[in-house]
């Protein structure tokens, strides 16, 4: 393939491959320990990105939360339904997907905007502040990087990624609305050879 892969190319090749090495990054770990310690019972969660229902939408269904998987494979998509079968997964582009307006408890962002230009994602920040309860919690986590529209070696593949830096990441979470409760970072090293450490940041916010 000349052109990059999309994010729906990419992860429909990648497929389980993924999750074998990737697992559960801990500040993924972090923030489900979070939503499980924080939600009601029986809270409705979104989960943008949701890729193969492992660990979030696996963890917080066992716990009794009623989730929604979001994602642009369809290989995700199948791989989550067999996985997490208690769960919904729905296979969709959240910047094409609408939701009323208060209908989610949570709302989990876990490395989507990665592939989405920047205005794209303070688009989706701003839905999200609209999607969410009053006090309603989101948490993302991303590679924080000053990169926009990047060629970067993922699996073999390239695809063009876009990020932001810690602070502009947290200043645009405040500015879709948001009441940002905390940050945490730390490397992370996936289990494939060759792989280099990368930063993994966690933003923690609430409606």
């Amino acid at each position: 393939m000349d052109r990059p892969a999309t994010a729906e190319e990419l992860f429909d090749t990648i497929g389980s491959a993924y999750e074998d090495v990737f697992g559960r990054p801990p500040v993924v770990g972090r923030a489900v320990r979070h939503l499980l310690e924080t939600l009601p019972p029986s809270s409705r969660v979104l989960d943008i990105g949701s890729g193969t229902g492992r660990p979030v939408a696996e963890d917080l269904t066992a716990a009794g939360h009623r989730v929604t998987g979001l994602d642009v494979s369809s290989v995700m998509i199948g791989i989550a339904r067999e996985q997490v079968p208690a769960a919904t997964f729905v296979r969709a582009d959240v910047r094409e997907w609408t939701s009323p307006p208060e209908s989610w408890e949570a709302v989990c962002a876990f490395f989507p905007f990665l592939q989405m230009p920047r205005k794209d994602t303070e688009a989706v920040l701003a839905d999200v502040a609209r999607w969410l309860v009053p006090g309603g919690l989101f948490a993302l986590v991303t590679v924080p990087r000053d990169y926009e529209d990047v060629p970067v070696q993922f699996f073999g593949h390239t695809f063009h990624e876009t990020s932001f830096m810690p602070d502009d990441l947290v200043r645009r979470v405040g500015a879709a609305g948001l009441e940002v409760t905390g940050t945490h970072s730390e490397i992370f090293t996936a289990d494939e050879p060759g792989t280099p450490p990368e930063e993994h940041l966690l933003i923690t916010a609430r409606r």
